[in-house]
């Protein structure tokens, strides 16, 4: 980096953001790579630097000989005006090259409120930022499970990969790689990589209109349906040996350790329980010894065991007792980011927090015992103040419980149950908790997605939003409540992006010429830049008949559109369905379409799905 280079870190908000040269860092060198990849997170650094996904691609391709993989993550406002001003573009960290300099640019697309930022990150980097109008290279592809829908950013990527990357980086660079030394054109290089499973090219679709929405129709030579990739043995899958190690702390600043994919308890709201089945867990000997050479290789003090539902791993209480046991005398504590509402999760946490004591979260999602048959969230009341209870005894002061608002069919009745809920919690600190108990209560609204039984559900308009906040506010008022919510106008955007086709693309565009950017940081959005896209997409608000064609059904999860049908009948009848691991196979279909088998190393879990 040169001292002009330099001097201009000086001049923005935490410069040690666009530094590099950390721990960890993979650089190789240029005769070493005959195919590079930039990294892309539409997003600071902070919090790309915490994405797990990013971590185990950036170590998977700088694995293999030959391929590079470099990293480059969303500039913040001060360092975009900068570069700018002064003509710079931006560059990756590892070898201060310019994004339009590699042969693949690569974005993760975690949230609907990010896609501003990868228009940033294109012009910034000096690459075209309509496919129609780029020549040659770099190839702009795009994963994560936002491209579950892939039509709102469909104008700007090359390729959308489906599924899980992992599977999907190897095909796809030596399609990159042979067309390159081939010399054919950019049109046959994207025409050959659309036919490599899971890999979605917009460009061989045109567009046709299907109620609502504008969805896309294949090319001669284009697949109909795209089918999710995903990790057969996850036992034995790619994970880092190593992990690149922030100079400035990272939101997740720790070893994390990924025990699963995918969840079976079914609750009807959630993209990522149809997205990631089936359930494949890692052994416990396997992740001892990851979480061994990550230690090694990082020098963190924190281990954290993820997954959608980290206590259903079916080896849990071992790996706790192991993790909590082996390193606690070095100061190394443990934590788990999700838990069930029950007492043996609550022992667990106790087991887990012997080193460091924080809170614990819990989330019923909703108030009453109705609206969580609704939407399948398995527990009661009596589940949620029994562990409560448990966490009290135990010596926990401070409780944070999740909600949603806006769920199908709530009432006025529901919103309540979330006040009452809290209070009755409140009530069992007060007599259990050895000082004064911490309860924070954050609500969310309610977003409808993609593939899942509730993606024909309306969203509540702005006004509706705003009454039933004020319910909770008047309802939870006093020092022993700390009230979090969500800005009406940022889940509406939400919800419009997450369902949009692709003409929201020249919307997106036009904000982003206006000036938005990090529409997710409350501080920056700015809903005003945004009208014409709400106003043009008032169907938000209503549901969507059954038979409506939407944007992403050309994209299979595995799980048929069929029995998302079915689940939406269940829930207007609040009628639950069980954890398949637990009972009977309710016929999704995923494990036979995509000839996957539940992969468990014991315990209570169906051993003959296939």
């Amino acid at each position: 980096m040169d001292w002009q280079k330099w001097q201009d870190l000086m001049e923005v908000e935490k410069p040690i953001r666009y530094v590099g040269r950390e721990w960890n860092q993979i650089k190789k060198e240029p005769g070493e790579v005959k195919l590079s990849w930039a990294l892309a997170f539409p997003d600071i650094y902070e919090v790309g630097m915490s994405h797990l996904g990013m971590k185990i691609l950036y170590n998977l391709i700088n694995s293999r000989p030959g391929y590079a993989a470099e990293r480059v993550f969303a500039p913040w406002i001060d360092r975009e005006e900068q570069l700018r001003k002064r003509g710079r573009l931006l560059h990756t960290l590892e070898s201060n090259r310019p994004l339009h300099s590699f042969d693949i640019v690569g974005f993760s697309l975690q949230f609907e409120l990010s896609y501003t930022n990868v228009l940033t990150m294109l012009d910034l980097g000096g690459i075209p930022l309509r496919t129609g109008e780029r020549k040659g290279f770099p190839i702009v592809v795009a994963g994560g499970p936002n491209t579950f829908n892939p039509e709102p950013l469909a104008d700007f990527i090359d390729c959308f990969f489906i599924g899980e990357s992992e599977e999907m980086i190897e095909p796809f660079s030596e399609g990159v790689f042979k067309a390159r030394e081939k010399g054919g054109t950019r049109e046959q290089l994207l025409q050959e990589l659309g036919n490599l499973p899971g890999i979605y090219v917009p460009s061989l679709y045109s567009l046709e209109k299907k109620g609502v929405f504008s969805c896309p129709v294949p090319g001669a030579n284009a697949p109909e349906v795209i089918e999710k990739q995903m990790v057969r043995n996850f036992n034995e899958s790619f994970f880092p040996e190593s992990f690149v190690v922030p100079y400035t702390p990272a939101v997740h600043d720790r070893v994390t350790l990924e025990i699963a994919r995918g969840c079976t308890r079914g609750c009807r709201f959630c993209q990522a329980g149809i997205i990631y089945r089936p359930v494949r867990e890692r052994s416990l000997e396997k992740l001892r010894c990851q979480g061994e050479e990550l230690l090694e290789a990082t020098g963190y003090n924190e281990v954290s065991l993820l997954s959608l539902s980290t206590t259903d791993h079916s080896q849990i209480a071992q790996l706790v007792e192991h993790f909590s046991s082996a390193h606690s005398d070095l100061g190394v504590s443990l934590s788990l980011p999700s838990l069930r509402i029950d007492a043996f999760s609550v022992n667990l946490a106790g087991e887990v927090q012997k080193v460091k004591k924080t809170g614990l979260t819990f989330a019923p999602e909703a108030g009453t015992q109705r609206l969580r048959n609704v939407i399948n969230k398995g527990v009661s009341e009596e589940d949620l103040l029994g562990a409560v209870e448990a966490a009290f005894r135990s010596g926990w002061t401070t409780i944070k419980l999740y909600f949603m608002m806006g769920l199908p069919t709530e009432t006025d009745e529901d919103v309540m149950g979330i006040v009452d809920l809290a209070r009755k919690v409140w009530e069992i600190g007060k007599k259990l908790a050895p000082r004064r108990p911490r309860i924070t209560v954050s609500v969310a609204t309610f977003v409808p997605k993609p593939h899942t039984p509730f993606q024909w559900e309306p969203l509540l308009t702005l006004d509706e939003i705003e009454r039933r906040q004020k319910i909770l506010r008047k309802g939870l008022r006093g020092k022993q409540f700390n009230l979090n919510w969500h800005a009406g106008e940022s889940s509406q955007l939400e919800a419009i992006l997450a369902r949009a086709d692709r003409q929201a693309g020249n919307h997106i565009f036009g904000a982003w010429k206006r000036g938005a950017r990090f529409d997710g940081w409350s501080e920056e959005f700015k809903p005003e830049f945004w009208q014409e896209l709400i106003s043009e997409n008032d169907w938000v608000h209503r549901e969507l008949p059954n038979g409506e064609v939407f944007p992403w059904d050309h994209i299979f999860t595995g799980v048929e559109k069929s029995f998302l049908k079915g689940e939406k009948e269940k829930s207007q009848e609040a009628a639950v369905t069980l954890d398949c691991r637990r009972g009977a196979c309710h016929g999704c279909g995923c494990c036979d379409n995509l000839k996957a088998v539940v992969e468990v190393f014991g315990g209570n879990n169906r051993a003959d799905q296939s």
